[in-house]
């Protein structure tokens, strides 16, 4: 029985391989980082980051059993942070002004750092963000967690740049 020849070197250049990624390729959900305006801000979580292009369905004249869709409304899902309860107010005047009707929209950036801490590699900026929910510290007597705070912020606009 022949025995299988060794596999062949990968190719010479800077080209990436093709295929799945290798798991130092992905990035890690822990490391991220939030701005708001020029304020690196710490946060424990961040959640719901998305878009929904709503589809228009028709059907057309002569195909009664064809249903066809065209894109619609662009909607974005609120962001969801979670964060531990610290002695600055600046979450919480943002969060009373608006609800005084002094809405006061800011650039938020949600920043995919590398897998080294360090690196910035993919920025999300919301435009026009502000706060649309806040929830407080569920508290506990018999509880030994971190007091955490949510801040739910609703945005106009929704840009991915490296």
């Amino acid at each position: 029985m022949a025995s299988a020849a060794p596999p062949a070197p990968p190719p010479a250049g800077d080209a990436p391989a093709a295929g799945p990624l290798v798991q130092s390729e992905m990035y890690r959900n822990y490391n991220f980082l939030l701005r708001v305006d020029s304020t690196e801000v710490k946060f424990t979580e961040c959640l719901g980051l998305g878009v929904r292009i709503e589809p228009i369905r028709y059907r057309e004249s002569g195909t009664p059993d064809v249903v066809r869709a065209l894109p619609g409304p662009v909607a974005y899902s609120e962001v969801i942070l979670r964060y531990g309860v610290t002695d600055s107010l600046d979450l919480w005047n943002w969060v009373k002004e608006t609800s005084e009707g002094r809405v006061l929209r800011k650039a938020v950036t949600i920043v995919q750092l590398g897998n080294n801490g360090r690196d910035q590699k993919i920025n999300w900026n919301l435009a026009g963000a502000w706060p649309c929910q806040w929830s407080a510290v569920p508290f506990d007597a018999l509880g030994r967690e971190a007091a955490i705070e949510e801040l739910r912020l609703a945005f106009d606009h929704l840009a991915r740049a490296a």
